[in-house]
């Protein structure tokens, strides 16, 4: 990668937020609000908002009006639930007017980078059209994962591979339970409440009809019924 870019976790670059939110929100819509809330929670302890920088060197000093650096892309790291050697990546973009310059791939090349040096082994991701693209940077087609948005380092292992057990793509996250009236009512007892589970998500996967898999066709559609294809890459 060029000396002059740079990828940057945005949480040590706030001033870029609202640049960050308009771009994400151009491509994908959604409310600045909402864009600056998911931004807001990168940190260093995933998911990880990354963005790769342009800065003017001294041969080539901005004008008056221009920022000291450019904003060429944007990606999201989360953990992925099951391998902790894992990481997911999303919300991969490039600024409309800069692409088919080559950013996307040094993007992706600097996102392996960062995942490596932190010592994680393998990406995974999900496309609906651009499973060409990642073919051609190393990624494979592979079977959906769930990823956490968020995991509190008070929750056990054990608690984590039980509330996984009890999730699919097809069914979600269970529903709160609901007693049995049909069986008499026992009298009330005191029970502390369970402790809070991880937030997890599964990224819009669902099994379709077809049960093909090439980059053509996919046995897998997001929550619209739209074709998506799962790929990984071991790093």
């Amino acid at each position: 990668m060029s000396e002059e870019l740079s990828l940057v976790p945005l949480h040590q670059r706030p001033e870029l937020m609202e640049a960050c939110a308009q771009l994400l929100g151009e491509e994908w819509g959604k409310s600045r609000a909402s864009r600056l809330h998911s931004l807001q929670r990168s940190s260093d302890a995933f998911p990880t908002c990354l963005v790769l920088l342009q800065s003017w060197g001294p041969a080539e000093p901005p004008a008056a009006e221009k920022s000291p650096c450019q904003l060429l892309g944007h990606v999201r790291l989360s953990r992925v639930v099951g391998h902790p050697h894992s990481l997911f990546v999303e919300s991969v973009v490039v600024p409309r007017a800069l692409r088919g310059k080559g950013y996307g791939r040094k993007l992706m090349e600097a996102t392996e980078q960062y995942a490596r040096a932190r010592g994680f082994h393998c990406l995974h991701l999900t496309t609906h059209d651009k499973q060409h693209f990642y073919a051609h940077l190393g990624y494979t087609l592979a079977e959906p994962v769930q990823i956490m948005a968020f995991l509190s380092p008070g929750i056990s292992a054990e608690v984590l591979r039980i509330f996984s057990a009890r999730s699919s793509p097809a069914t979600g996250t269970p529903g709160p339970w609901v007693p049995d009236t049909s069986q008499p009512s026992l009298p009330p007892t005191t029970v502390p409440p369970p402790p809070p589970l991880p937030l997890l998500s599964w990224v819009r996967g669902a099994p379709a009809k077809s049960c093909r898999q090439n980059l053509l066709e996919t046995p897998h559609c997001d929550a619209k019924g739209l074709p998506i294809f799962w790929m990984k890459k071991n790093i």
